[in-house]
């Protein structure tokens, strides 16, 4: 209940920083928005050359791209810890986090909060509906929660992933970091793996899962029983690769010696 409370403390302390500065928020909100319809236009540009890719229909690569926003989304809000090698370790400000009794982690998640980001599980959603109307899918009364426990598998192997490379920041205080490379990869999460050659296909399923955020949840709704394997699995991958991540996290932590050291 503690850290419950202080959630709670947080985002309303960070909803009245963001409203006071609402046309900030909103030009987010619009960047976002014309993020993801760029993405959309080029798949549209892609099936202008091609009625099929490995299989996948138009409409049903479309439905991947709805889905992977969601999770991206809650990982966007949640874990916007890009650069928390810059500013926890070189700067020095893991000195400050360390001093409260709160896990180190939780604090640095409240502090860089992007609520706005959440926006883009509502356009997920949209996207998923319209293309979903065009596939003729029938949604079962459990559908829906099997798809929240796939969103949140999802956002949690892009958070484990995240982590993992922030943890590493505690051996390393280097200023370059890999989080801008891993982030483009974590782009191919939105795309059916078998248009990739195994090589890829087997590092985006267990050495970097970003599958599980988009293609292998949204392979169960697309009725894709070849994959249903992997779909189920998605829970599991997230808890594990997040279980890790904070395990990982915590020994990293230990390591810490501060920004004078």
């Amino acid at each position: 209940m503690k850290h419950v409370t202080i959630f709670l403390l947080y985002v309303s302390q960070y909803m009245k920083t963001r409203l006071t500065y609402r046309i900030d928020m909103l030009m987010e909100i619009m960047s976002d928005l014309l993020f993801q319809a760029v993405n959309l236009i080029f798949i549209l540009v892609v099936f202008g050359h091609t009625d099929m890719l490995s299989g996948w229909s138009k409409d049903e690569i479309i439905f991947i791209y709805g889905f992977f926003l969601v999770p991206f989304a809650i990982f966007g809000a949640f874990f916007n810890i890009w650069d928390f090698n810059e500013r926890y370790i070189v700067k020095g400000e893991m000195d400050r986090i360390l001093t409260r009794p709160v896990h180190s982690l939780f604090q640095i998640i409240l502090e860089r909060m992007e609520l706005e980001s959440l926006f883009g599980v509502i356009t997920g959603i949209a996207v998923m509906v319209y293309a979903g109307n065009r596939l003729d899918l029938n949604v079962s009364w459990y559908d829906p929660i099997v798809f929240v426990l796939m969103v949140l598998g999802g956002a949690f192997v892009y958070a484990g992933i995240f982590i993992l490379l922030a943890s590493i920041s505690f051996w390393s205080d280097s200023r370059t970091s890999i989080m801008p490379m891993m982030y483009n990869i974590g782009n191919y999460g939105r795309y059916p793996v078998d248009i990739y050659n195994k090589v890829i296909r087997f590092v985006l399923t267990w050495i970097l899962p970003f599958a599980f955020v988009g293609v292998y949840p949204s392979a169960y709704f697309l009725g894709r029983e070849e994959w249903y394997g992997y779909a189920f699995l998605t829970p599991v991958m997230g808890v594990a690769f997040f279980g890790f991540a904070i395990f990982m996290w915590n020994i990293g932590v230990t390591k810490y010696r501060g920004a004078g050291n």
